[in-house]
């Protein structure tokens, strides 16, 4: 367990553990423990004395302050005092002066004594019944620890928040703060002063859907609770050997690090705001930000919405969001709602939240109310309950490369008709002029080489929004009529993909046929994956699926999918542990190794590692350099990776995280297709072949 030491520096030292009955007291020396344990140097010299709470763990990089009492108003010298009064709360004072002090009230004086608990929580504890009358984890500072809780305590009105330092060297009340908003549906927010910055989004029962990272579970869990004692969150430790924490910087950046145990140093693993998508409010009311689309500008109106002023998103600039267009009726006029999928849901400070509703009927109550502007599931913990309803402008929505939820937006008759049928139409006057100005300066492909492509021109266009698009024009000499392009619309129109180009809309006008595509200033992926035909449609949002048809290089395959031909977010995984075995061990794992009881790598490997012997295998070129911990570490991460379970495997988030930092690992379990010696009796011996089933795999050639 940690240690924590009740200390007057910023600098954390030996282990300590405070023990303070009534009438004792302790003297604050300047730069010493309240034991006087040791006396070792404050990280800056213009660092005042104040009561604080640090671990005794020798960060190299600065440390850690949890709590600190009387921030705003230092002692300067050695003359304060800490010491339990006689009305049993805990008193700081210089001289004659006091400083500060806990304010609760106690039935038996006699029974209180202070404690600094294992977690760094200093606490009041009433000996006759063990009751924690006050506790420092109630009043943190800049840093959020392991089971210390952030909100409202509805009993006894208490709010806890992290609020950050004035500058790097004054740990008196900064202009930022991280709190949980308990209005509407609660989400965590990050503000200068009253303006919010950045803002998580609400809880969705997995986790706070703006930050799919919390659904790591590799380090911590969040627990949240909505009760009519409290609305809170804290988060908690998968394995009690590592260590987490989080700080509110005096810049405002908000961080989650981890313990760097062989360098003794605290590494920031997660940062908030990390795209102009994460900033509160970028493209204003009405819109939608996705840093995703390569168009060269993230935000975009809602279906039925257009820019509050033009000028402003032709500069890039979407800050005045949009205004509903002129004429649009969403009211009992045919009216309905069209899907965005994937996207943090709009700011829940003013929504509506009904958790006995499921999302049909969500559905209906939001229609049959003409303020209702968008629903989506209020919790998608068990596929979907509960009704989250927005009742007003919608602000801050983004889309999420990975855990975002459908949000479902009102829509007129006409827009509605529309979704319903292929994609946006172009008119040709209003898109002309812009095309062929961009089509003279930059014209691509004006023949084309390719046998797909030899009846049409490729052009670079530009929309009214600023958004960069290519256009693909049939030849006129094609012979293609207008029924054969329209069937061309709508198959490619059912090819809709996050990791395909997206047709964004058509154009049939007169002689003119025209397919309208978002531009890829980088080329398509074609040109990186040769055999695209091998790829499997996902739905956005979905984790797993099965085909009929296995194809794939047998020893890169995930078990499950070459046996059963299950497929899942964990299959990429195997194949990838496979690879990362390879590059350190130079080896091919579909080669036979004579002087092993497996038949691949992987069981070669996994057999060594058994043994400790893992770096017996690694290639010779990296045998000469001095990083076998992180050698060993790639190997057990590779392990990891190649689980016989999916469920064991961990997600690729999470190895890019055990991959970017020394955190403990979880030991691995048995591969896949591992060969054991198998001894019956004293003499004899048989070979078995393990797998997770016995199937004859049939590969199609391609």
């Amino acid at each position: 367990m940690n240690q924590w030491v009740l200390s007057l520096t910023l600098h954390p030292l030996g282990s300590c553990q405070l023990y303070l009955p009534v009438g004792d007291s302790k003297c604050t020396k300047y730069r010493r423990t309240l034991n006087d344990l040791s006396n070792w140097p404050s990280p800056t010299t213009s660092f005042n004395s104040t009561n604080t709470i640090t671990p005794n763990q020798p960060f190299r990089d600065g440390d850690l302050l949890v709590s600190k009492q009387s921030r705003d108003h230092p002692i300067n010298d050695s003359s304060g005092v800490l010491s339990i009064n006689t009305s049993g709360n805990l008193l700081l004072h210089r001289g004659n002066t006091h400083v500060w002090s806990t304010n609760v009230s106690i039935s038996s004086v006699n029974a209180i004594v202070a404690q600094l608990l294992d977690t760094g929580n200093l606490v009041l504890i009433q000996n006759d019944d063990k009751r924690v009358v006050w506790q420092s984890f109630d009043h943190p500072t800049d840093t959020m620890l392991p089971h210390m809780k952030l909100g409202l305590d509805r009993r006894t009105g208490l709010n806890r928040f992290l609020t950050s330092w004035k500058s790097p060297e004054d740990p008196g009340t900064g202009e930022y703060s991280f709190k949980l908003d308990v209005n509407g549906s609660p989400q965590l927010f990050l503000s200068m002063g009253s303006k919010w910055i950045w803002r998580t989004g609400p809880w969705n029962g997995l986790g706070f859907v703006g930050v799919p990272e919390m659904l790591t579970t590799f380090i911590f869990d969040i627990r949240f609770w909505n009760t009519g004692d409290e609305v809170s969150m804290e988060f908690t430790l998968v394995n009690s050997s590592t260590f987490s924490s989080i700080k509110l910087g005096s810049d405002g950046v908000y961080q989650r690090y981890t313990l760097d145990e062989r360098n003794r140093q605290l590494v920031a693993i997660w940062s908030a705001a990390r795209d102009p998508c994460d900033n509160y409010g970028r493209c204003g009311l009405n819109s939608n930000c996705d840093v995703y689309t390569g168009a060269g500008f993230e935000c975009t109106c809602l279906a039925g919405f257009e820019p509050k002023s033009q000028r402003d998103w032709s500069l890039r600039d979407g800050s005045g969001g949009c205004v509903r267009i002129q004429g649009t009726n969403t009211c009992r006029s045919g009216e309905g709602f069209i899907k965005i999928a994937g996207v943090k849901p709009p700011d829940a400070s003013t929504a509506r939240v009904n958790e006995s509703l499921n999302l049909e009927g969500c559905q209906k109550e939001c229609l049959n109310d003409c303020n209702c502007r968008a629903y989506t599931s209020a919790d998608v913990s068990t596929g979907g309950s509960g009704c989250l309803s927005w009742y007003g402008d919608l602000m801050d929505i983004r889309t999420l490369a990975q855990g975002g939820q459908d949000l479902f937006v009102r829509v007129d008759a006409i827009i509605l008709g529309k979704g319903r049928q292929c994609k946006t139409l172009f008119n040709m006057s209003s898109k002309a002029t812009r095309l062929k100005h961009y089509s003279k300066a930059k014209e691509i492909d004006e023949n084309g080489e390719n046998s797909e492509l030899q009846f049409f021109d490729l052009s670079i266009g530009l929309l009214s929004n600023g958004q960069e698009i290519a256009v693909k024009r049939l030849s006129r000499n094609s012979g293609q009529g207008v029924e054969e392009f329209k069937n061309e619309v709508t198959l490619i129109a059912k090819l809709q993909h996050k990791n395909l180009v997206k047709l964004l809309g058509c154009c049939i006008e007169e002689e003119e046929k025209m397919l309208i595509y978002e531009y890829l200033p980088n080329k398509s992926l074609d040109y990186f994956i040769f055999d695209f035909g091998m790829a499997r449609l996902f739905g956005k949002n979905q984790v797993e699926g099965s085909t009929n048809r296995v194809v794939g290089t047998y020893g890169y395959m995930s078990p499950e999918y070459a046996m059963e031909g299950l497929f899942s977010i964990k299959s990429d995984v195997y194949s990838f542990g496979v690879l990362l075995l390879e590059i350190i061990t130079g080896r091919k794992n579909t080669a036979y190794y004579y002087d092993s009881p497996s038949f691949n790598l992987v069981g070669c490997v996994w057999s060594l590692w058994r043994e400790d012997k893992a770096l017996d295998i690694v290639d010779p070129s990296l045998e000469k350099s001095n990083h076998a911990n992180e050698v060993l570490r790639c190997i057990q991460i590779g392990l990891l990776c190649v689980q016989e379970s999916a469920i064991d495997r961990p997600t690729m988030l999470t190895v890019i995280f055990m991959l970017g930092n020394n955190s403990t690992l979880p030991p691995p379990n048995q591969p896949a297709f591992v060969m054991k010696t198998c001894h019956n009796g004293a003499n004899s011996s048989s070979v078995v072949v393990n797998s997770i089933n016995e199937v004859t795999i049939t590969m199609d050639a391609r």
